[in-house]
């Protein structure tokens, strides 16, 4: 069909803006984890949403941040600048009424890209009074030509409609490059890694989630139901105690709840083991990550 739009979007932002909630409000499921912590998104991550004549590649990104220490935030880092060299359009997530220095660092990267930028200002239902909202709109059009502004809510689902209509404007005309029926890049193994790994750091407290990592070994399916056994990867001995808790408490609460939305993904009954193995400062190893499924930009 040659009226046909379809193209790649790389969403971008400092950590914690609310980049893969509102991806996955758009694409009415989970494709990326989500959590209150900064960082949780590692991977590129695409979502392919296809409606009528369009198909829309969102491209979930890892946070852009200024502390880069270890290998593994450079890789996170490399991987958002490289999404944002591919894009045909950038979608840049801010939070309404609050404007900090890692968002500068973000567009500071956006000066320097020819793809057309749209700002979201995501959490738009938080602003009081409305009139501050206004202001804030006010604030990110001085800042930055953008070809539009949209406060949104991904939570609430607000605004997601017109983003959608907005979006096509700036695709090329071309034809899908995926099937209709396709939701994500990601197969079900890596799905399943992140969904455990999501339930960890909603678990586990302070810098622990970042020293962690979750392989699958074994993924079987049959009639009855899924099989899947994972091993959590920490960096150190005392980090291991910490995971599995007294009496294996933690590991537990973390299998089930792991087990539960796994099943709810996956659409059948899931049988789920967990192992807790150390592999000394993996984060900071290029050779470590690659081992563990990071892919180096």
């Amino acid at each position: 069909m040659s009226d046909m739009r379809c193209g790649f979007v790389a969403v971008v932002g400092r950590p914690n803006v609310g980049k893969s909630t509102l991806i996955n409000a758009i694409m009415g499921t989970k494709i990326s984890i989500v959590t209150a912590k900064p960082q949780t998104t590692r991977h590129r991550i695409l979502a392919v949403y296809t409606e009528d004549n369009v198909q829309i590649v969102f491209v979930d990104t890892p946070g852009l941040h200024r502390k880069a220490g270890k290998a593994m935030n450079r890789m996170m880092n490399r991987t958002a600048a490289n999404a944002l060299a591919d894009a045909d359009l950038v979608l840049f997530v801010t939070e309404a009424g609050r404007w900090t220095d890692e968002d500068g660092d973000v567009l500071r990267r956006l000066e320097s890209i020819s793809a057309p930028v749209i700002a979201a200002l995501n959490k738009a239902d938080l602003v009081q009074p409305k009139e501050k909202l206004l202001e804030a709109l006010a604030a990110t059009a001085d800042r930055h030509e953008f070809v539009d502004i949209l406060p949104v809510s991904a939570k609430k689902h607000d605004n997601l409609d017109i983003l959608l209509t907005l979006i096509p404007n700036y695709l090329p005309e071309s034809p899908a490059l995926f099937p209709e029926d396709m939701r994500t890049d990601r197969s079900t193994e890596f799905q399943a890694a992140e969904i455990i790994r999501e339930k960890l750091t909603l678990s586990l407290h302070q810098e622990l989630p970042y020293g962690l990592t979750v392989q699958i070994e074994r993924f079987e399916t049959d009639e009855k139901r899924i099989t899947i056994n994972a091993v959590i990867w920490v960096e150190r001995d005392s980090q291991k105690g910490m995971v599995v808790g007294k009496g294996g408490s933690v590991l537990k609460r973390v299998g089930r709840a792991a087990r539960l939305d796994l099943k709810e993904q996956f659409r059948c009954p899931v049988h789920l083991e967990l192992w807790v193995k150390v592999k000394d400062n993996w984060a900071d190893s290029e050779k470590d990550l690659l081992s563990l499924g990071y892919e180096s930009p």
